[in-house]
């Protein structure tokens, strides 16, 4: 098999034992023939590596020792693949049998293609599906606040995401990402970078691809279920690292990849969301206040970042700066050959309970 018709899909655990068996056997019964899963667990407590030892023999499996976050230990699973393309994968999503395919035939459209994503829908973590689906991305865009957002996210799926699209990102939930703009994007041999450690790594990976010239593409077919435990309004029921964690990050992505053109065209929302986030963490949160020491005290290394990532920017001010808007931005894409509508079996994922050790998940 050449690496060119291998795709690697990667996974993170951490504390994971809910989903993870439904996830990896939705994985393993892909239509998609030449697959190679890998999964690196983040020093789990919960059961997580007791099940994993069921998937041994058909999965390369890494046990970390210590929770090295989920940007770490991506980098580490990528770095142990093979393929011409890289599926992130979170634990808690489910794929319809055909997604990987669905995603591999538009993956060779033209070279500067460098991601490509499908459409995730949403599930309860009983994996009950709504009887109205409901979107959870069908892609990530950023608005002048420099906040980004999926696409769609917690829309009734009526039909109106049924083109190929070109966007401006994926959400690692689930995004098939190239080889080759995994080493072009890359800094200091990190594709995703580990001092965010955890949280809107994926929308940074985004920024920086389109900085880089590559593109985002959005096919309406390839299905999956996502379990999504971060959306808007449920911000005080997180745990305070991860709002931490959040809030850092909004800075350090900024820092690196915005270009004096995108700032000054949206510098007013941007100021107004900067001083509302500080107010609401001195107010409300005060245990994200640890964001900004952690921030400046990176200030140097981020900054380094930033030199390299500007000094190999491909693109212009205008090409950057139409895709900060209020609402979505996206292009057509024109893939006629395609098919347009989705197979049948995206309204039938069931879960089989009656047994937790032979789990079956049936499409």
């Amino acid at each position: 098999m050449s690496q060119k018709q291998l795709l690697s899909v990667t996974i993170v655990t951490y504390n994971s034992g809910r989903f993870i068996r439904r996830c990896l056997e939705s994985v393993l019964e892909q239509r998609h023939p030449h697959l190679e899963v890998i999964v690196v667990d983040n020093a789990s407590t919960d059961g997580t590596t007791d099940i994993l030892e069921h998937f041994e023999n058909r999965c390369v499996v890494v046990y970390n020792e210590e929770n090295i976050g989920f940007a770490g230990a991506q980098n580490q699973a990528i770095s142990m693949s093979r393929g011409a393309w890289v599926l992130t994968l979170n634990p808690d999503v489910l794929l319809l049998p055909d997604f990987c395919t669905h995603l591999m035939e538009v993956a060779d459209m033209h070279p500067r293609l460098g991601t490509v994503c499908g459409k995730l829908l949403m599930m309860d973590a009983s994996f009950q599906i709504p009887d109205q689906r409901v979107v959870d991305t069908t892609g990530i865009y950023f608005n002048p606040m420099l906040r980004h957002h999926d696409r769609g996210c917690l829309e009734t799926d009526n039909g109106h995401f049924r083109n190929y699209e070109y966007v401006f990102g994926a959400s690692a939930a689930a995004a098939c990402y190239r080889r080759e703009m995994i080493d072009d994007i890359s800094v200091d041999g990190e594709f995703f970078d580990s001092d965010f450690f955890a949280y809107r790594e994926d929308a940074d990976v985004a920024w920086r691809a389109q900085l880089y010239g590559w593109t985002c593409i959005y096919t309406p077919i390839a299905f999956g279920y996502h379990v999504r435990k971060l959306r808007p309004g449920m911000r005080r029921f997180l745990p305070p690292d991860i709002n931490m964690h959040s809030v850092k990050n909004r800075f350090l992505m900024r820092a690196k990849n915005i270009t004096a053109g995108v700032y000054l065209r949206n510098f007013l929302p941007i100021l107004i969301r900067d001083i509302g986030i500080l107010t609401y963490c001195l107010i409300a949160e005060r245990s994200s206040l640890k964001a900004f020491y952690l921030f400046a005290k990176d200030w140097s290394r981020v900054m380094a970042k930033r030199r390299v990532i500007q000094g190999r920017k491909r693109v212009d001010e205008a090409y950057m700066q139409k895709w900060f808007r209020f609402s979505p931005v996206s292009q057509p894409a024109d893939v006629p050959e395609l098919a347009t509508e989705p197979s049948s079996d995206v309204d039938n994922l069931h879960v089989n309970e009656e047994d937790t050790s032979e789990r079956k998940l049936s499409l």
